[in-house]
């Protein structure tokens, strides 16, 4: 469901159990339509299928590990985040152990995937600043790459094939955070220390140390950088992998190796135990007489060296073996053969006990104290990562253990599968209806039976006296097996010659007949190893090589029981595991080899196939789909579908179970459904598409509610939100203006009594909120000092005044005389002082108040024009509150052209001096040029340029612009012209001489 549900139809189904058909040809299209379109995880229920997709994914980063904590399986698309998610909560929530069991050939990423998986767990687990939290998830992710360096390889089919089988059980205490963990390892391929198949290599310990190791210390180890040198490193023909980097990763596993708590003498004492195994595979004999001897007795020195031994005993260890009998102690040489058999046995065991002290070492850093599980709450995740099946060209008897490995994680995960399926029925009230499928339980009795079994066949063999040969074992299985269903051979069935005579045997397993070589099983399981190496080892002068060999303790007269054969120790082991797993939840990750090319892009069918069938997938599909594709907990399925039904949106008052039955009514699928105890079942894939999709097509319409009242609810906060910021900026401004308030009314307390009344007061400087307000305030400061000031002078005055402090505005300090000292008549020419002829100019201008409609004349006078034509003339000049009128004179005051618009009246221009010169500047580029005239000699520019620049502020809020130098420009007639004034004794009255360009305005020279 969850595939389809979050990715899309497009990408197939998502759980396989979800699928129309259940057959093998729906599976694999199913399966490759997945691959292709980049989805490498499927679920068939809770298990996780996964391909191997040979390519780097961005599918692990914090965002999906937030995307997957704590939710349910199938609320998110398919990932190995969710099983791990879903281990962990069965383990915290419930208290109950559980177990992650990762099946799969060799390199379908079996290794990766537990990666992955501890790396889930680390993430969600602990609290920043715990140290021991934090140090026991270093310690788990950090020990991987040790025990990949020691106990990996290179095969055909995987360039980092794990060539041990790793259990490891991780901690928790009550919290859910971990405390420790123990590792167990299965089964070493110890006979890939002695020999590689063409296109294989050795462990990836030998390689890094021959590319990675510096070049003193591998002098130190008697060692070069070239591989080829060394017989065990070499029968594989290509020790380089172009996907794996020795060199960088001998820095990794020795920086992860400090990391553990290794000191420098015990990884030293490691490479110096790998350098020893490559080369004693340089030891070679000849014979001597009767006996053999060493033919480069410099190698000898080298690996005595290396194991802090002697020369002399380890090359009597490698040529003799020290026998006893009846008390008496005596020497037996070696043939070549035989010695090269040891030399081989001891290479092989020195590398398995190093390989086991690494996980002891391992264990020791990461084991939770016994008092804290003994006392506290303590819960399990066990993590199990073991080899796939495996069928090569030539099966010796590692694929068998590997095989019967298989047989019994298969067998666990039938019955597993099974009995929680059956146990939910029961639990829930559900009818159970009886599955058909394939129980391998006679497989694995075929191996592990006592007597009759091929493992006790084999311990019999290794057991007899005298000589026994792999071919006499065969011999044995073909009598007692012969008519066993799942064994062959040629002597039993002659004309299968895919088997050879005295050699094969075949087992038919639940993955598919593979034919086995009994060639090397009898030394093989007897494992042999000569007493005297242990004795040698355990005397080794390096303390830690000589733990690795306790048993070397003993002398060579004392009696030693028999050892346990390989072949059942590693029995006994999985049995032992299986009963483990057994006692915990389980949860499965089962890995596909896409190709056999490591490619990305291909997919094969026939391989995929074959292990789609061997890991029992399709069966795993019938058992979930045998009576109902799909359950959900009433609480989960109402919270999901209650959308689609009106009777139980947005929210049902009822019992849960009744709220899904109103939903399953509605849509009409009564028939094809189980109501359990706290679960709902659904027979048929097809209502759950139909459910889903009905969800779908109403999340939208949700969506865009919750959009629309969400976006209303900010809208509503933001705005309670910014009327509090005005609210606390208004409180904040009043605070401000009262306590500026209440420093200006200290100083200003007393300005009453002082003689400007506070005008050289220096303002204190206001907070930037304020500064409109403060200007506010020094206006009313400004009108209530001239309030004091004007309180004695009469009111009458008061419009004069006005037109005095508006001429001050523009000639205070610029002019040294413009008349503010005498009294300002205004209209000069309706008065007899100035004018003779009062009658004429009050006629002719009150027909032009008539005409222009004008209120009240506010300068007259009479004046000196000088005009473009260079022509002097005395006219009358009138201003009015909207012209200014040119008037003849002679003609009794009567008006020149059209009144002059004040709105025209763009500037002034005077000089600085005592003269009566003034420029009015008009648009239109002809300026108005006057010498005002008094009989008495009064100064009148002042009072010409206060009533301009007055009306001036009236209208236009602002200062007239008033221009005060000694040479004044203006335009006559679109020309520019300069005046100046020339001061003369000779001048009688004022007179205006053109010079060129220039224009000079005669005037007397006043007494000093």
């Amino acid at each position: 469901m969850a595939g389809t549900i979050h990715e899309g139809a497009e990408f197939g189904v998502g759980d396989f159990v979800l699928l129309h058909d259940v057959t093998l040809d729906a599976f694999m299209d199913n399966l490759k339509l997945r691959f292709q379109k980049h989805k490498y995880y499927t679920y068939i229920g809770e298990v996780v299928v996964s391909v191997n997709p040979y390519r780097p994914l961005n599918i692990y980063d914090k965002t999906y590990v937030d995307d997957y904590k704590g939710r349910e399986i199938y609320e998110r698309p398919p990932h190995i985040f969710a099983l791990a998610d879903d281990a962990y909560k069965a383990m915290k929530r419930r208290g109950r152990d559980t177990c992650i069991v990762i099946s799969g050939e060799s390199g379908a990423g079996k290794t990766e995937a537990s990666k992955v998986i501890m790396r889930y767990i680390a993430a969600i687990t602990g609290v920043s600043g715990q140290r021991e939290v934090e140090r026991v998830k270093n310690v788990l992710i950090t020990s991987t790459s040790i025990l990949e360096a020691f106990g990996n390889a290179k095969t055909k089919r995987n360039d980092n094939s794990s060539r041990f089988g790793k259990y490891m059980d991780i901690n928790f205490d009550f919290k859910g955070d971990p405390l420790g963990g123990h590792i167990n390892n299965y089964l070493l391929e110890k006979s890939r220390v002695v020999f590689q198949q063409k296109g294989e290599r050795n462990f990836h310990s030998f390689y890094q140390l021959v590319y990675g190791c510096p070049d003193k210390k591998l002098q130190e180890l008697f060692l070069t950088r070239d591989p080829h040198q060394y017989h065990y490193v070499s029968q594989g023909q290509d020790p380089r992998v172009h996907s794996i980097d020795d060199k960088k990763d001998y820095s990794i596993v020795n920086g992860a190796m400090k990391q553990m708590g290794f000191d420098s003498t015990q990884s030293d004492t490691l490479w110096k135990i790998v350098a020893a195994v490559m080369l004693l595979g340089n030891v070679d004999y000849e014979l001597d007489g009767d006996n053999v001897r060493i033919t480069d007795k410099k190698i000898v020195s080298c690996v005595a060296q290396l194991l802090s031994i002697t020369t002399d005993d380890i090359d009597k260890a490698l040529c003799f073996r020290v026998l006893a009998a009846r008390g008496e102690v005596m020497e037996k040489g070696h043939t070549v053969s035989e010695a090269l058999y040891a030399r081989d046995a001891f290479a092989k065991a020195i590398y398995d006990r190093m390989f086991t002290w690494i996980v002891d070492r391992i264990n020791l850093a990461i084991d939770a104290t016994k008092d804290f599980i003994q006392h506290g709450r303590n819960t399990v995740i066990g993590v199990l990562d073991i080899y796939g099946f495996e069928i090569f060209d030539n099966n010796s008897f590692e694929q068998f253990c590997i095989n019967y490995c298989n047989e019994k994680l298969q067998q666990l995960f039938i019955e597993l599968v099974l009995k929680n399926e059956q146990d939910e029925y029961m639990r829930e009230g559900i009818d159970w209806v009886h599955v058909e499928y394939f129980n391998n339980k006679i497989i694995c009795d075929l191996v592990e039976q006592q007597h009759v079994g091929v493992m006790a066949i084999l311990d019999e063999a290794c057991l007899n006296v005298g000589t026994v040969t792999d071919q006499m074992f065969l011999e044995a299985m073909d009598k007692k097996l012969a008519k066993h269903d799942h064994y062959d051979s040629r002597r039993l069935n002659a004309i299968d010659k895919t088997m050879e005579h005295n050699r094969d045997f075949c087992v038919r397993h639940y993955a598919g007949n593979v034919i086995y070589s009994v060639l090397g099983f009898i030394d093989k399981n007897k494992d042999m190893l000569y007493q005297d190496f242990k004795r040698l080892l355990y005397n080794s002068k390096n303390p830690m090589i000589s733990a690795m060999w306790p048993e070397g303790v003993k002398s060579v007269t004392e009696v030693t029981k028999r050892p346990m054969t390989a072949g059942t120790n590693f029995k006994n082991s999985i049995i032992a595991l299986v009963g483990k797993l057994s006692s915990k939840e389980p949860h499965y990750v089962r890995c596909i080899k896409p190709n056999e090319e490591k490619s990305p892009h291909l997919f094969n069918d026939e391989r995929c196939k074959h292990q789609v069938m061997y890991l029992g997938l399709l069966e795993n599909v019938r058992v979930r789909r045998a009576g109902f594709a799909f359950r959900m907990h009433y609480e989960r399925f109402l919270q999901r579908y209650k959308c689609i039904c009106k009777s139980t949106w947005p929210v049902y008052h009822g019992n849960e179970r009744d709220g899904v039955k109103v939903i399953i009514d509605e849509r009409r699928y009564g028939n094809d459904v189980e109501y359990g105890k706290s679960k709902l079942f659904i027979r048929s894939p097809k209502t759950i598409f139909e459910l889903e999709e009905a969800r779908s097509n109403v999340i939208p319409k949700l969506v865009f509610l919750l959009q629309r009242m969400w976006r209303g609810a900010l809208a509503r906060r933001r705005a309670k939100f910014m009327r509090a910021i005005y609210k606390i900026m208004d409180r904040y401004r009043r605070y401000k203006l009262r306590c500026y308030i209440v420093k200006l009314h200290q100083l200003f307390r007393n300005v009453r009594t002082t003689r400007d009344y506070g005008k050289s007061i220096k303002w204190p400087k206001p907070p930037t909120i304020l500064s409109g307000l403060i200007d506010q305030l020094h206006k009313v400061h400004g009108r209530w000092r001239a309030g004091m000031i004007l309180r004695n002078v009469p009111r009458s005055d008061w419009p004069i005044l006005s037109i005095k402090i508006a001429a001050a505005e523009v000639l205070f300090n610029k002019r040294k005389d413009w008349g503010y000292g005498r009294v300002w008549a205004g209209n000069y020419l309706q008065s007899t002082g100035d004018n003779m002829n009062t009658a004429d100019f009050v006629v002719s201008m009150n027909n032009l108040k008539s005409r222009d409609s004008y209120g009240k004349i506010i300068f007259s006078s009479m004046a000196k024009k000088f005009n473009r034509h260079n022509g002097n003339a005395v006219r009358g000049i009138c201003v009015t509150e909207k012209f200014i009128y040119k008037l003849d004179v002679k003609k009794k005051f009567k008006p020149m052209r059209k009144g002059i618009p004040l709105s025209d009246v763009t500037g002034l221009s005077l000089t600085n001096g005592n003269d009566q010169l003034i420029v009015i500047h008009l648009k239109g580029n002809n300026d108005l040029v006057l010498c005002l005239l008094s009989l008495k000699g009064d100064e009148r520019v002042g009072e010409l340029v206060g009533q301009l620049n007055r009306h001036w502020q009236r209208n236009q809020k602002k200062n007239l612009r008033v221009i005060i130098g000694n040479n004044l420009q203006c335009m006559l007639g679109d020309k520019q012209r300069t005046i100046s004034v020339i001061e003369s004794n000779n001048s009688t009255e004022p007179a205006f001489k053109s010079n060129g360009v220039g224009v000079s305005l005669l005037w007397k020279q006043q007494s000093s």
